[in-house]
């Protein structure tokens, strides 16, 4: 920190501005209006928690539903700062990470990891399935594309792997690219 404050490019001052995730609402806003108008899908909009949690904020949420059910749904909740991020069935991404105003990631980065995962997603990229363990039962999803490459394991409680199972994800499912508008 100099004589006259800190730089404006300085850790503090990205910390101390709330306002700068509202740059992932206006590209995620841009985003489902291009997927709306490039691809054959419904789209819906409602309230719905921001979470899986029990007890999640109420937020505003978008799906994008392809017509083909071999396309895995999308979803973008808005929260306050920034978004959360919904493919296929499992795949979940708040974006701030943290979910918070006073994290350090980078804005202009999140824009990035967003448009990157959404268009792997839509291009087919999304595999997931439920495997059992020793334990109990666990999700695998993988996302692959230009520029990510995202490997994610959880635990997942027996009900669901079973509702999965039946519903076909006991072998990995890759959920196909959205089909295009004519």
């Amino acid at each position: 920190m100099g004589a006259t404050g800190p730089r404006p490019d300085s850790f503090s001052s990205r910390v101390s501005d709330p306002g700068r995730f509202l740059v992932l609402h206006e590209t995620a806003e841009e985003i489902l209006d291009e997927l709306t108008e490039r691809y054959i899908v419904d789209r819906r909009e409602s309230k719905e928690p921001a979470g899986p949690t029990p007890g999640a904020e109420v937020v505003r949420t978008v799906r994008l539903m392809p017509r083909s059910p071999a396309a895995g749904p999308l979803s973008i909740a808005f929260t306050d700062p920034g978004i959360v991020l919904r493919i296929g069935r499992w795949f979940f991404e708040p974006l701030p990470g943290c979910g918070c105003d006073d994290c350090a990631e980078d804005p202009a980065e999140l824009v990035d990891d967003l448009r990157v995962r959404v268009i792997a997603h839509v291009e087919g990229g999304l595999w997931e399935r439920v495997r059992r363990g020793v334990t109990g039962s666990w999700l695998d999803i993988r996302l692959i594309g230009p520029g990510v490459r995202a490997t994610r394991q959880a635990p997942i409680d027996a009900a669901e792997a079973r509702a999965a199972r039946r519903e076909g994800f006991a072998a990995a499912v890759q959920w196909a690219p959205w089909s295009r508008r004519p």
